[in-house]
């Protein structure tokens, strides 16, 4: 007598498609992106020649390296509107200590250290202390830039243009500036930080889940401090790069800077409230950013215009960054129908 045993039937699990797991909200810029080019290609006859391009890929570079930062700071759910304030201040420390006579080698470690020193001042304030980072920042953004204008009375402070320094904002390989060379690396950075990394996992959990993450053992407010402190550093880097490239510090650099950076960053398609960061969106977003304005400069367009654009691009990318996966499934509806 045998005894038949009903087994119960194998599911596999669908794989999702290419579609489904892609970022919409950056596919879309990405469109923006190529839509622009031709736009003021076409308008503009010297848009995409080299020399435009190189020219682009220097004015992208200081946004880009700040915005590779602010990447992580968005997606841990926070913000952080003092790195204007820090560019200006390591901008402006830069010039002063250069014209004291200290060696280059030196301010170079003394602006990055300042940078970091002002991130992890919003870190502990903000993580450690418990006040929300849009306070922080919006109060450190402007002691710190109050600092830098009484230090220099308002006036910029020159660079000689012989120092290394200096140098390095007229240094260029393979046609392209040493600022866009260095804006490279930090990309690469970002992306392995973010992506590869242990710290990556942590950052994209905290912004979506951080009781959980915080439940499995991970010191939670640690790493929204350490965000932070990666956006001093970057703003350090980049008010030293901004120095170099003006050859001359000035309290009155950066104005705006946090809107154009965070701009960069939600346009990629990173997650305004946390949870989700692309690199590849930073880089997209950055890049719509400087097209804008480098496109509506070759046009002759008033630069009054500009930020005006941008703010209204930047409402554009918020609403696509909420409705993504609505416009998403509408899109998918509409291509089965058709």
């Amino acid at each position: 007598m045998t005894v038949e045993t009903a087994t119960a039937p194998t599911v596999l699990a669908e794989t999702p498609s290419w579609w489904e797991r892609a970022n919409k909200a950056t596919l879309a810029m990405l469109g923006v992106t190529v839509v622009l080019f031709l736009v003021f290609g076409i308008a503009a006859p010297n848009f995409l020649t080299f020399g435009n391009i190189s020219n682009l890929a220097t004015q992208v570079a200081i946004t880009l390296i700040v915005a590779v930062a602010m990447t992580f700071v968005i997606t841990t759910g926070q913000i952080d509107l003092s790195v204007g304030s820090t560019v200006a201040f390591v901008a402006t420390g830069t010039a002063e200590m250069l014209r004291a006579g200290w060696d280059s080698s030196i301010v170079i470690i003394a602006a990055l250290v300042a940078g970091l020193l002002w991130g992890a001042i919003n870190g502990w304030l903000s993580a450690h202390q418990k006040i929300p980072p849009f306070i922080v920042t919006l109060a450190t953004m402007s002691v710190i830039r109050g600092i830098a204008q009484m230090w220099t009375q308002g006036f910029s402070v020159p660079i000689d243009r012989r120092l290394f320094v200096a140098k390095i904002g007229d240094a260029k390989f393979l046609g392209f500036s040493a600022l866009a060379w260095i804006a490279l690396v930090a990309v690469v950075l970002g992306a392995v930080l973010l992506s590869k990394m242990r710290f990556g996992n942590y950052v994209n959990g905290i912004g979506s889940q951080e009781e959980s993450v915080r439940r499995a053992g991970v010191n939670t407010d640690r790493i929204k401090m350490i965000t932070l402190m990666l956006t001093g550093l970057a703003a350090g880097v980049a008010g030293l790069l901004t120095a170099a490239r003006l050859g001359s510090g000035s309290a009155n650099s950066g104005q705006g800077f946090e809107l154009t950076v965070i701009a960069a960053v939600v346009l990629g398609g990173t997650d305004l409230f946390g949870g989700r960061g692309t690199m590849v969106g930073t880089i997209i977003g950055a890049v719509i950013t400087g097209v804008i304005a480098n496109g509506l400069t070759l046009l002759g367009v008033s630069p009054f215009l500009t930020p005006i654009v941008t703010g209204l691009v930047l409402l554009i990318a918020i609403w696509i960054n909420l409705r993504g996966r609505s416009l998403a499934d509408l899109f998918s509806h509409l291509t089965r129908r058709s």
